[in-house]
């Protein structure tokens, strides 16, 4: 895609916004029916001809004439029928001045409220698709926002935002819009999404204000919003920029008059001076209206506030962005300060355009993850990572060798021992298989997992590092941060899940290789043992002793190691050999099954477990990245 289209289609005004994928910083507002913020009004003329924007409002010769459909989009079926002509005569305006160009490559991001599920959200697409537009997506319009903000920098956070718990609330000419978003992702909230609470509730009564204070023209002008509604539309219109550039700078006009004179053009012109001063601004919020079943604007929104609150499952926001046309209102911030008090409050810069921007910057932040995402495919299919594993896999093995060899002969293969020395097994060549099931048992348990974590956590961060050597560069690329794929710092190892099975450790040969070696430096323990015997064992157990010496004697120790295998030593004899002797011997035990286990990795380089622990190990690495690729792409909405 080379070009990205934001189009956010408000209640009362709209706005489209464009941003090129390699050449533009902040995307461009573009000019749509004579200006940048137009209204959301379309007619249709006798002759054909479909208008758009103010003109509609008060064009002669109509047929049919729509305004403030989107609001009645959920519980009006005819509703939809409206948004596509409007959305028809906005792409004709754009095909027109040539900022669309027919068959190019572009994509366009249309917002809609975060209360709306997936169901309508798709609705709404295909209404666009229907009429002709590039390929749509539908973002939510409060993620939007915050992704204008975040690009544009505005808020002093940067990208800790993803990481934080954020209440977005869009103050709309209609509603009042609230999205939670907790590490970049929106979290639907039991109440959530829109309240019937919007700036244009305020537009009313600033109109009604200055009609009641217009003396002789009252009736007139009383009489013209009767009989038109595009004109009584049109007023409120005015009567909103009037509002917003009031609060734009509250202070400056505590000392200056803020007023705007409109002419209603319908049986003959006549003249409506709008007023904006603290009294009014005071009513605005505070006086009961009937559409909001006797309650104040004030009362509303400091509901719909604690309702969220209550409903906010996970932690409570520590960011609240405020955006929409009322929300430089300071009595805004201080309410969402009173109800969330630890919470830091920012508004929008300029939220007429924000959404729109936000829009455009999800359609190239979505290409740039689209490409990311093939670069790390294109990365987990080559052969990088299984290289980097295993050129660290020696040093795997003889950690993994380090952190069980001594806890087997401890846990295993004594018990064992003890049980060849109470009669249970018959010959000491009878453990091989004992010893191989036990440890096999032991090599299951969870406790023997654990043991190598802490080798497996050190292990990793080399690999981790020469892994960040590839995956940096295609993060920074496409503008991610590169932490995004890290996994020593996005994310700690027990979350990464990394995880070796100590039988892929100890298998086949390695298994065989273990068990000899520790039956072999039993069987040598043993025979130094003999010849105590006669010192240990008291009167009865002398000849025993003498006679086993002298079989010593005439075999040589070799010999007689290759005899006490097979030989069912007489229980009594087993019985003189003392405990103590294998026990004080564990350690050399243990450091000699080592060095049988190292030198035979270093001689014959283990090829096969090397290839299966490998597989394993890269496997697990991959589909972490994969995950973490996922989390990644949550922010595009």
């Amino acid at each position: 895609m080379d070009r990205f289209f934001g189009f956010d289609l408000g209640d009362a005004e709209s706005a489209i916004a464009r941003l090129h994928k390699e050449d533009q910083v902040v995307p461009e507002m573009l000019t749509v029916a004579g200006v940048q913020s137009f209204i959301t009004a379309y007619a249709q003329l006798a002759s054909g001809e479909l208008l758009i924007g103010e003109k509609a409002c008060y064009a002669d010769d109509v047929i049919r004439r729509k305004l403030r459909f989107k609001s009645r989009f959920l519980t009006d079926r005819n509703s939809a029928s409206d948004v596509k002509s409007f959305a028809a005569g906005v792409l004709g305006e754009l095909y027109g001045s040539g900022d669309l160009v027919k068959n190019e490559d572009c994509s366009m991001y249309i917002g809609c409220p975060a209360g709306w599920d997936r169901n309508t959200r798709e609705h709404y697409r295909e209404i666009f698709e229907r009429a002709g537009y590039p390929p749509v997506k539908i973002i939510s319009e409060s993620r939007a926002a915050m992704v204008s903000a975040c690009q544009s920098r505005h808020l002093q956070i940067g990208v800790d935002i993803l990481s934080k718990p954020v209440l977005v609330v869009d103050i709309g000419s209609s509603t009042t819009d609230f999205a939670y978003i907790m590490g970049g992702k929106e979290v639907e909230m039991q109440t959530a999404g829109e309240v019937v609470l919007g700036g244009g509730l305020m537009d009313e009564i600033l109109l009604e204000e200055s009609v009641e204070a217009s003396g002789l023209a009252r009736k007139k002008i009383r009489a013209v919003f009767d009989a038109s509604e595009p004109w009584r539309t049109y007023a409120e219109f005015a009567a909103r920029r009037l509002k917003e550039k009031y609060y734009s700078d509250e202070e400056y006009w505590s000392l200056n008059e803020c007023k705007e004179s409109i002419v209603l053009h319908y049986d003959r012109p006549v003249r409506l001076t709008l007023r904006m001063n603290s009294a009014i601004a005071d009513k605005l919020v505070s006086k009961k209206i009937s559409k909001l079943g006797g309650r104040s604007w004030k009362e509303v929104f400091l509901a719909s506030l604690k309702d969220v609150k209550e409903n906010i499952s996970g932690a409570q926001p520590e960011l609240i962005f405020l955006t929409g046309g009322v929300s430089k209102m300071p009595a805004i911030r201080d309410w969402c300060c009173s109800v969330f008090p630890d919470a830091v409050v920012i508004s929008a810069t300029d939220p007429e355009f924000s959404v729109a921007r936000g829009l455009a910057y999800c359609g190239r932040i979505d290409e740039d993850l689209r490409e990311f995402k093939e670069e790390l495919d294109q990365l987990i299919k080559s052969s990088t990572i299984e290289d980097i594993v295993s050129r660290h896999i020696p040093e795997l093995y003889k950690d993994a060798v380090d952190a069980l060899v001594e806890p087997i002969v401890t846990e295993v293969a004594m018990p064992v021992f003890d049980r060849w020395r109470s009669g249970e097994i018959t010959r000491l060549a009878d453990t091989d298989a004992v010893l191989q099931q036990e440890i096999g048992v032991y090599l299951r348990k969870d406790e023997t997992r654990e043991l190598l974590a802490g080798p497996i956590t050190s292990w990793l961060k080399p690999v981790i590092e020469e892994l960040e050597e590839y995956t940096v560069p295609i993060c920074l690329k496409h503008r991610i941060p590169y932490s995004a794929l890290s996994l020593r710092s996005y994310l700690q190892v027990s979350d990464i899940d990394i995880k070796v099975d100590a039988r892929n450790i100890f298998a086949l040969e390695e298994m065989t290789l273990l068990i000899d070696s520790i039956v072999t430096a039993m069987v040598a323990i043993l025979v130094a043992a003999i010849d105590l015997i006669p010192f240990m064992a008291g009167p009865e157990g002398v000849l025993i002793g003498i006679i086993a010496s002298v079989v010593v004697l005439i075999l040589g120790k070799d010999k007689m190691q290759e005899k006490i295998l097979t030989w069912d030593i007489p229980k009594m004899m087993r019985a003189l050999v003392p405990k103590s002797a294998i026990a004080s011997r564990k350690d050399s035990i243990s450091a000699s099954v080592k060095a049988a286990l190292y030198d035979s990795l270093q001689k014959e380089k283990n090829e096969e477990i090397s290839k299966r622990m490998v597989e394993e190990i890269s496997g697990q690495i991959e589909n972490t990245l994969v995950k973490m690729a996922e989390v990644v792409e949550i922010p595009l909405g």
